[in-house]
């Protein structure tokens, strides 16, 4: 029996281009942190369990919008649509301006949602568990609102994509 071979593992730009094979939804995470908007943007993504109803995303360890975010009593996430480029990149670019331009909503608890976004979840920090050079942050969903209608914003091969319709 012939078994594959497979390139060794050398260096974090061989990994990174892996990891771009595989498309993603992008989410943003946000807060409101005295009185004022704080999230990144969040490739890594994904749901977990309907019982309790649980999603995950995965934060760097040197991140210093995490330490602020997890401070958040909710934490809005947003599943971005297409079209958001823009705001997905102000997202993962200077903490100041993160907010330049994007309109959000901001609900009484705290969480920060965008406008235009596909879906909103209504998030409470559910656990954090250490993993490499990140964490996976599980968050407990509350409240959800979606329009299935609007298609997402589609992150594959270092670029964003449009799903293709058939």
């Amino acid at each position: 029996m012939d078994f594959p071979l497979f390139d060794p593992v050398v260096d974090e730009t061989q990994l990174r281009r892996a990891f771009s094979a595989f498309p993603s939804g992008v989410a943003a995470v946000c807060t409101r942190v005295d009185d004022l908007p704080v999230g990144v943007a969040a490739s890594s993504f994904t749901t977990v369990s309907v019982e309790p109803p649980l999603v995950s995303v995965n934060m760097r360890h040197e991140s210093t919008t995490w330490p602020l975010l997890r401070t958040g009593r909710r934490l809005g996430l947003s599943v971005l649509a297409l079209g958001q480029e823009d705001v997905c990149r102000r997202l993962a670019g200077d903490a100041a301006r993160r907010f330049d331009g994007t309109d959000w909503t901001g609900h009484a608890d705290g969480g920060v949602f965008i406008e235009g976004a596909t879906m909103w979840l209504d998030c409470s920090l559910h656990a954090e568990i250490p993993a490499g050079d990140h964490d996976v942050v599980l968050l407990r969903i509350h409240g959800i609102r979606m329009h299935p209608e609007t298609e997402p914003l589609v992150f594959h091969g270092s670029r964003f994509r449009r799903l293709a319709t058939t």
